[in-house]
């Protein structure tokens, strides 16, 4: 009797009226202008497509549900679905992934790509789910290379020397610096442009967006395109949420963020490379540089980590690049 009473009611329902689609909630600490952004946004707009409306993702950036530690933590609590985050966050709660890091672990943007295709990659991305009882990173996004501006040019080695340069305080950031023997500087980020007006420290080490975007070449008229840090971040379904889809949606989702990833990699990649161009149109001298050299000055400062990264890992990781997996 009941079975009939609930088909008499399906069948009363309007035609057309399609089942109310479940909301998923995306959390970052981007700009909208930034491309992870868009491709979240292109993202979201193409899993509710390609699953025929039945999931609706809205998208919230700039710290809108949090800074970025809070939105781990409320990926842990599954209040939200999915998040954007940097691998040092990752690595808090996995220390394998602070490999990702290192400064010259990576000979290049090539050397990067590898590592993202690398069945390396997919076995950090289990550890960490492991770590965090289900927590699915589903892709890896390019973020940028981190290069030195300065007061003088920095085409060699020596030129390092005695540089005081300005870096985040943390423990990573000093080891490029100490290696190339110049004065890591800890200054608040909000604080750096003033302080190399000042003459407080002599240089700094950002992606070129962001000394774009932050006009720090305003006030420094040398880059010199060391690339001694690549960036990341990663996009993570909440375990709450990717136990709850069926094999078929995940494979949905898994494509759908790994496709946009490859498109804010590409596009970044693409941004940094016409910005070279753009400094040069606005007085700034570009100076491509030794990365070889550099390079092998630094990764001897990588030892005290290799416990942390498992030597395995760290040495699977450098042989990406001779190689491919």
């Amino acid at each position: 009797m009941l079975f009939r009473c609930v088909l008499c009611a399906l069948l009363l329902l309007p035609i057309g009226v399609a089942a109310k689609p479940e909301k998923l909630y995306w959390g970052h600490v981007y700009e909208t202008s930034e491309p992870l952004h868009k491709w979240a946004l292109w993202a979201a707009k193409q899993i509710a497509e390609r699953t025929n409306g039945r999931y609706e993702i809205d998208v919230f950036p700039v710290s809108m549900l949090g800074k970025e530690a809070a939105l781990n933590e409320s990926l842990r609590l599954g209040s939200v679905d999915i998040i954007y985050t940097g691998t040092s966050f990752i690595a808090q709660l996995y220390p394998p992934f602070a490999i990702t890091d290192m400064p010259y672990i990576y000979a290049g943007y090539d050397h990067w790509v590898k590592f993202n295709n690398s069945t390396l990659f997919k076995e950090l991305a289990q550890g960490y789910s492991e770590k965090t009882q289900g927590n699915h990173i589903v892709a890896n996004n390019y973020y940028g290379e981190r290069h030195v501006s300065a007061n003088v040019p920095v085409n060699e080695l020596e030129d390092m020397q005695g540089l005081k340069i300005r870096v985040p305080n943390a423990r990573i950031f000093k080891l490029f610096p100490q290696a190339v023997n110049a004065n890591p500087t800890p200054i608040a980020f909000s604080e750096v442009y003033m302080a190399l007006q000042q003459g407080v420290v002599d240089a700094q080490e950002n992606p070129l967006p962001t000394i774009r975007a932050k006009k720090l070449f305003e006030v420094q008229k040398h880059i010199s395109l060391t690339g001694h840090m690549l960036g990341s971040n990663v996009t993570i379904v909440s375990q709450r949420r990717w136990k709850r889809l069926s094999p078929s949606d995940r494979l949905i989702f898994e494509q759908v963020l790994q496709e946009a990833a490859l498109n804010v990699s590409q596009e970044t990649r693409a941004h940094e490379e016409e910005l070279i161009t753009w400094f040069e149109q606005h007085g700034v001298s570009v100076h491509q540089v030794n990365k070889s050299v550099f390079r092998q000055a630094t990764l001897p400062l990588h030892k005290p980590f290799i416990t942390t990264i498992g030597q395995q890992n760290y040495d699977r990781l450098l042989q990406l690049n001779q190689v491919e997996e």
